[in-house]
């Protein structure tokens, strides 16, 4: 016979948002850096409007671009 081992979801750490401690600049930051890392260009990156879901999550649109450095 076969136990199931099903685990207990915990309700308080799926409605304790984490997201809402992250910086929006800090996200853009983020983002920018690892599509640079992929890309091998510098890229600038500018989050709109965020909305904290229930559930730990977060809805927002990202915009991406190239930044345009004349020196280089």
């Amino acid at each position: 016979m076969s136990e199931s081992k099903e685990k207990a979801i915990d309700v308080e750490k799926l409605l304790k948002n984490k997201l809402k401690s992250v910086s929006p600049e800090a996200l853009e930051n983020g983002i920018s850096k690892v599509i640079s890392e992929l890309v091998g260009e510098d890229y600038k990156c500018t989050i709109g409007e965020i909305k904290y879901t229930l559930f730990s999550g977060a809805d927002f649109h990202v915009k991406v671009e190239l930044t345009y450095n004349p020196e280089e």
